[in-house]
């Protein structure tokens, strides 16, 4: 008898741990949309991405293994030591399980070292630098929407094979804008053209005055903006009163996304070449995501907010696949699964935590060219995803063996 209640006790406890293991902390997963909701960069991701991890969730089913899932949200205002805070706050008080979003390179690379430290998961979609993924990337980090490399190889190639060899650029001073700089830079270097200068400008300026005089006397056959959100906006519309592209000199909008081009107008905005991770009006599937999104928020996505759906989604489906939300089997598991969705075709996520996917050049129509309001790309080539990103073995990444 003494025998059996014992084999009984094995098996109860062996039923336990595996329930254990086929579960969530705290009876639920909580994810939190940390972004700049007031500033530069609110239309380039804000609220809109908070929308698309709602409806990401709400696709799902409210809950991954029979547990609620749980969205908060934050704006850090474009400052680390905001963003950390909050951060700290809602791993250490509130039981967030996962960040995410994350505009802002300062910001990302500040939220992505405190994730490290406190064991959890950060995806970042609105942040550039290709730190992220390399000599600053996390076992548990990874990069979903797009990089500073991927819009070098698209943007900046495309100028130069149009014949826009001599480059200055207009930088944003902070980690995103070195890193876009330095990039493209490289990039154009290698392509044969030549940087002939360079003057960096702080986060939300106004006037742009004297750093378009500089870039005009500079003689470069290309103006390369690396900058994001109303900075973009504004340098393009001040350079246009300088007359600036009337004189022959190209503006290259190096992070510039259906977002801002819908805030600057098309007859300002017409001609610019960019790059994308998504464009709403690519194809069916990225059409019904698209027209969804509208129905909430009344406007169209870009890649941030497309990215942020697709990475609460893969969270989501990565819990599922590792039967628990511990942070080592989840990052296991992301790094595993194929990436597959309305977002990225083919996807993959690499050693370094970069998601690889195709990116689009596309180019801004010319008024009365679009078929339908928000009809405002035409897209000139599409981008493999092998050819954009970083091979994880060159990226600097310890993690990467």
């Amino acid at each position: 008898m003494r025998k059996n209640i014992v084999t009984s006790l094995a098996i109860l406890l062996a039923g336990s741990t595996a329930a254990l293991a086929q579960s969530a902390s705290d009876g639920k997963v909580k994810i939190g949309i940390l972004n700049d909701q007031s500033g530069v960069y609110a239309d380039f991701g804000g609220k809109s991405s908070v929308e698309a991890a709602k409806m990401a969730i709400e696709d799902f089913g409210g809950k991954v293994l029979d547990v609620p899932v749980e969205l908060v949200d934050a704006d850090h205002q474009n400052k680390p030591d905001i963003a950390s805070n909050i951060a700290r706050q809602w791993y250490d008080t509130e039981q967030v399980d996962a960040i995410m979003e994350l505009t802002t390179s300062s910001v990302a690379l500040a939220v992505q070292a405190l994730s490290k430290e406190k064991k959890k998961i950060n995806m970042v979609t609105g942040a550039a630098t290709t730190d992220l993924t390399g000599k600053q990337c996390s076992p548990y980090g990874f990069h979903w929407a797009y990089d500073t490399h991927a819009l070098a190889v698209g943007t900046g190639g495309a100028l130069v094979k149009q014949g826009g060899d001599s480059w200055f650029f207009l930088t944003a001073d902070y980690a995103f804008g070195y890193s876009l700089e330095e990039q493209t830079g490289t990039f154009v270097k290698s392509a044969g053209g030549n940087v002939v200068g360079a003057v960096r400008h702080p986060l939300a300026t106004n006037d742009f005055s004297s750093f378009l005089l500089q870039a005009q006397s500079s003689g470069a056959k290309v103006i390369g903006l690396a900058n994001a959100g109303l900075d973009t906006a504004n340098a393009i519309k001040q350079a246009a009163e300088f007359g600036i592209t009337a004189g022959g000199q190209n503006l290259a909008a190096l992070l510039f996304t259906l977002a801002e081009v819908h805030g600057l107008g098309v007859e300002a905005a017409q001609g610019l070449t960019l790059t994308e991770g998504y464009y709403w009006n690519l194809d069916d599937q990225s059409r019904e995501f698209g027209k969804r999104f509208f129905e909430r928020t009344g406007k169209m996505p870009n890649m941030v907010h497309a990215g942020t759906y697709s990475s609460v989604m893969q969270y989501l489906k990565a819990i599922e696949k590792a039967g628990t939300d511990e942070t080592e089997a989840v990052a296991k598991a992301l790094h595993e699964m194929p990436v597959d969705d309305f977002f990225a075709r083919n996807g993959k996520v690499g050693a370094n935590g970069r998601m690889i996917h195709d990116m689009y050049l596309l180019q801004v129509k010319k008024p009365g060219e679009s078929d339908e309001p928000w009809d405002y790309f035409s897209v000139l080539s599409t981008i493999p995803g092998d050819e954009a990103y970083i091979d994880p073995a060159k990226s600097g990444c310890e993690l990467v063996k």
